[in-house]
């Protein structure tokens, strides 16, 4: 079927029901229809789905996007993830896509922050020892004092920040571009910081530019000791280079995301010393749903009122 660029679609397709319970009617005029994309052939009928011009699509479900040639009047796509790289090529012409910014801000902050004080406070150890009976205390690191560097300062670095500071580390922020008037360095700035960094925090999300870009050369630059963490994508960061670094014990790693993802049971990441990981789950907290729906009843209604949408993501 041709989609018509000029058409009117106003139908809405949601992943949840119930939203206009909680939080008041829809506007007139809209046909709102719901699916959560976790049951094959459960989608409403396809006349049903060519009214659709926004469509919400259901959080951490992959084969959703499956739906996206049946859409036919499509107008927008909103997704309630915050990188959408891999969503955008998807997109057909005269599509916006816009992500879910924001919502996953202060889960994603407060994860990485537990991450960081766990490796550094060996909670770890402190839970084996718990489970075999042992008694054994002994002096650990601090986040207080230590320099974090956080590299891709948005959003998310940003509420991570807050809680950084909260506990009295020293924050450097970097993006991929200087942006001097709010002390943000540039990733071209990294051999310069990394030998003094404490802690480094990637939140980057994954393009041509970020592949691979944290490999053999910057892991060196670390001080003996120092913490990766990654909360961003896993393919920023070059594992076969992590592992070396960890391995000999030289650097220490705590990872919510890695290459590959989910990560194989026997791979060697699980086993190295100093590592802890968490099978990508920093942005799924109780905070998410809530500002899920908040964002989701806004959009429908700058749709309805022909108004533009927030959180555009380019397509340059």
């Amino acid at each position: 079927m041709t989609r018509d660029l000029h058409q009117t679609a106003t139908g809405v397709l949601l992943p949840w029901a119930g939203l206009d319970r909680q939080h008041g009617p829809w506007p007139e005029g809209v046909e709102v229809q719901v699916w959560d994309g976790l049951t094959p052939g459960s989608e409403p009928a396809g006349d049903v789905l060519a009214r659709v011009g926004l469509w919400v699509m259901p959080y951490a479900v992959p084969d959703a996007v499956n739906l996206l040639p049946k859409l036919t009047g499509l107008r927008a796509v909103q997704s309630l993830s915050a990188g959408v790289e891999k969503l955008l090529p998807l997109m057909p012409a005269g599509v916006t896509l816009h992500n879910g910014r924001g919502l996953h801000d202060a889960s994603t902050a407060e994860h990485a922050l537990g991450l960081i004080l766990a490796a550094q406070r060996d909670l770890p150890q402190w839970v084996a020892d718990q489970g075999a009976g042992r008694w054994e205390p002994h002096f650990t690191r601090s986040l207080a004092d230590a320099r974090v560097t956080i590299v891709g300062y948005g959003s998310i670095g940003a509420a991570l920040e807050r809680r950084l500071l909260a506990c009295e580390a020293d924050v450097v922020r970097v993006a991929r571009r200087a942006r001097p008037e709010e002390g943000v360095h540039a990733v071209a700035d990294l051999p310069a910081l990394l030998p003094e960094t404490d802690i480094v925090v990637l939140v980057l999300p994954e393009n041509p530019h970020t592949v691979g870009m944290f490999g053999a050369e910057e892991l060196a630059a670390l001080p003996d000791g120092a913490l990766v963490v990654n909360v961003g994508r896993g393919r920023t960061l070059d594992t076969g280079a992590l592992l070396a670094e960890t391995r000999s014990g030289r650097l220490r790693a705590a990872l919510d995301v890695t290459d590959p993802e989910p990560l194989p049971a026997g791979h060697p990441l699980r086993h190295a010393p100093g590592v802890l990981l968490t099978p990508h789950v920093a942005g799924g907290s109780a905070a998410f749903r809530p500002r899920a729906e908040r964002l989701i009843i806004e959009q429908v209604r700058r749709f309805a009122a022909g108004e533009p949408l927030h959180h555009i993501f380019p397509r340059d």
